[in-house]
Parts: structure tokens; C-alpha cells; sequence
């Protein structure tokens, strides 16, 4: 079975963002952030993906990547 994971480490690095700055904006805890961060998560509200993909400035599909078995 596959997974679809969060490419957050790469918009965060481009953009020069930390854990604790995003938190703030999406009014999550740091470690919450870091979950979705590091792929500790098994869901996530739309609302906030589509806050992220205000933040990033981008569409959800360059948030997320599938990967196959």
C-alpha cells in the first residue's frame, strides 16, 4: 500500500520558514507542525491545508506526493 506524505521541509526551506513561525500561522502547536512535518500524522483537516496552501502560496498537489509500494 502506498502513502501520500507532506513536502513541507522543501516550501519551508525555500522560503525560510521554521516550525515555530508556521505554527503560528496556522495556529497549531510546534509539535503538531512537526507531525505533519516529519509524516506522524494519518490525517489533516482540509482547513488546514488550505491554510498552508495560502501561506506556501501554492496549490495542495505541490504539498503532498504519492508514494507507491
Amino acid at each position: 500500500m502506498g502513502k501520500i506524505i507532506f513536502k513541507l521541509d522543501e516550501l519551508m526551506s525555500e522560503r525560510y520558514i521554521s516550525i515555530s513561525e508556521l505554527a503560528a500561522k496556522l495556529h497549531l502547536l510546534s509539535g503538531d507542525v512537526d507531525k505533519i512535518k516529519n509524516g506522524k500524522i494519518t490525517a489533516v483537516s482540509f482547513s488546514t491545508l488550505a491554510k498552508l496552501c495560502e501561506i506556501f502560496g501554492c496549490e495542495p498537489g505541490d504539498l503532498l506526493e504519492y508514494i507507491g509500494d
